[in-house]
């Protein structure tokens, strides 16, 4: 009840109050912000995964605005030689204004992409979206195989059904590609797990349902519980190294992150930025009110 109580009141606070939180998890507002955390994680041994900020948009014109940004995005940051490719989110296209104007969008930028010999990610989002979300995807794979992924869920409980369909999709030269999380979008329990060992149980048995069946997958956490059991997984079916990386939120859990490249496996950071942040950020606080919490702890234990 506390941290509802905060999520709700965060948002009416001064922006450079919420920028002493987010800046731990935001590059920045500009591109040159995100090239800039993007070249200290490559240093690293990390590569990262990009994502422009700014979804739930409200008209047409803010998709045109956006698919030119990303546009923008994905030639500057691939001249740049940085070792990653980028995210998007469906909703900031104007997925829930007009279906076929957000495609057009997302294929636009898709194309550039490929153009670029780079990739890019479909995030899923809540679950009035997943559906038109898997059939964006499924369009795209058809034309750019290689060069599309997409995002699912292990909490809610139709993901494994969604990866038996989605699995006899044809390859054309190409696995399947997703990234695996638990979820953070707050969803009623006839559609989603919301016990914490049950959400862990079903990602656990979505990405063996994965490995066994050779798709790529982004194995996207933060609880060192989930990335032991993988680790198991990646031995018990010897899993190859090209087909699998961890994916971490730029700023979590640093040390477990350090562990995991340490011990020889890949890593992507997913690293979000634009001038959108504040949005973003009080988003997440009323998607999880949990997060309140931690934000307390970052204002006034961290100075």
């Amino acid at each position: 009840m506390i941290n509802k109580v905060i999520a709700q009141v965060l948002p009416y606070m001064p922006e450079k109050l919420i920028w002493q939180f987010s800046k731990r998890y935001i590059a920045g507002e500009t591109m040159e912000d995100g090239i800039a955390v993007a070249r200290q994680l490559n240093d690293e041994g990390v590569q990262v995964t990009m994502d422009l900020l700014g979804e739930f948009i409200t008209n047409l014109q803010q998709a045109e605005d956006n698919k030119n940004q990303y546009l923008q995005i994905i030639e500057r940051f691939t001249s740049e030689d940085i070792k990653g490719n980028f995210s998007l989110k469906p909703s900031m296209f104007g997925l829930l204004l007009d279906k076929e104007v957000c495609y057009q969008h997302i294929r636009e930028i898709v194309q550039k992409a490929k153009d670029c010999n780079s990739f890019v990610r479909v995030d899923m989002e809540d679950s009035q979206c997943v559906d038109i979300e898997i059939d964006i995807f499924y369009k795209l794979k058809a034309e750019f195989s290689g060069y599309v992924g997409l995002v699912v869920q292990a909490y809610l409980r139709r993901t494994l059904n969604d990866l038996t369909h989605l699995a006899n999709l044809p390859s054309n030269g190409h696995p399947l590609n997703f990234r695996l999380c638990k979820g953070i979008y707050i969803e009623p329990a006839e559609i989603a797990y919301k016990e914490y060992q049950s959400v862990r149980d079903h990602y656990l048995e979505d990405l063996e349902y994965m490995f066994k069946n050779k798709m790529f997958v982004g194995i996207a956490t933060h609880d060192k519980f989930l990335v032991d059991r993988a680790i198991e997984l990646i031995v018990k079916y010897q899993v190859p190294h090209n087909m699998y990386e961890f994916q971490m939120l730029f700023g979590v859990t640093p040390d477990l992150r350090k562990m995991i490249v340490d011990q020889g496996h890949r890593m992507r950071v997913y690293v979000p930025f634009g001038k959108e942040w504040f949005g973003y950020s009080t988003r997440r606080l009323k998607e999880n009110p949990k997060i309140a919490s931690h934000i307390i702890k970052a204002l006034f234990f961290r100075g």
